[in-house]
């Protein structure tokens, strides 16, 4: 049976937004794929709801997946906040694996404002798809929260990439790479750890 993928948007764009379609197509290559919009989005505001409404849109979203799309492994799959909310849910609810594209570990950029209570809380499986270029999220900081999380944790690293795992064009004809070829190797990390779960 396909894993069900709940995927979830980042703060400043829907799920019909082309970045995430692209990535729902590819998702859709290895299991079943539900993204969703926040409540703050589908009634036309640009602020986003507070952390309690969020996490109890995401969880309302889940459980409709779920009718919709039995399946014995349910992974929360998310673009930056979506990521950091998808974390925040598998406190309260029981899932198979978390997949971050891009967590948002820096508050706003600041280093001094860590995102990292929800990670340290974490007992489920997490996957980390990070650009090196990412100022919302910097390895070495990423890395010392990595060692003292108590949860399965992986990271895939996208070389150049930025807080959307964009690579820049120069960088990538200097290197004989397109961006499908980024993101084939994304959806083989991700692939790669939907097996590993069953085995964790």
């Amino acid at each position: 049976m396909k894993p069900l993928f709940l995927f979830a948007p980042g703060a400043g764009a829907p799920s019909s937004h082309p970045w995430m379609q692209n990535w729902k197509d590819r998702l859709s290559e290895i299991g079943d794929v539900q993204a969703f919009d926040y409540a703050y989005v589908r009634e036309g505001r640009k602020r986003p709801d507070p952390l309690p409404r969020l996490i109890a849109a995401h969880r309302e979203a889940l459980s409709k997946a779920r009718e919709r799309h039995p399946s014995e492994t349910t992974i929360l799959i998310g673009k930056s906040m979506g990521g950091r909310i998808g974390c925040q849910v598998s406190l309260e609810e029981k899932v198979d694996g978390l997949i971050c594209l891009g967590y948002p570990l820096c508050a706003m950029g600041d280093q001094t404002k860590l995102r990292d209570e929800v990670l340290r809380a974490l007992t489920t499986s997490i996957l980390f798809v990070q650009g090196t270029l990412d100022s919302l999220c910097p390895l070495d900081l990423l890395e010392r929260v990595r060692t003292e999380m108590k949860s399965p944790n992986f990271l895939h690293i996208v070389e150049g990439g930025d807080h959307s795992l964009g690579v820049p064009k120069r960088q990538l004809q200097a290197t004989g790479q397109t961006r499908d070829d980024v993101d084939q190797r994304i959806l083989q990390a991700i692939s790669s750890f939907v097996d590993r779960l069953n085995f964790l």
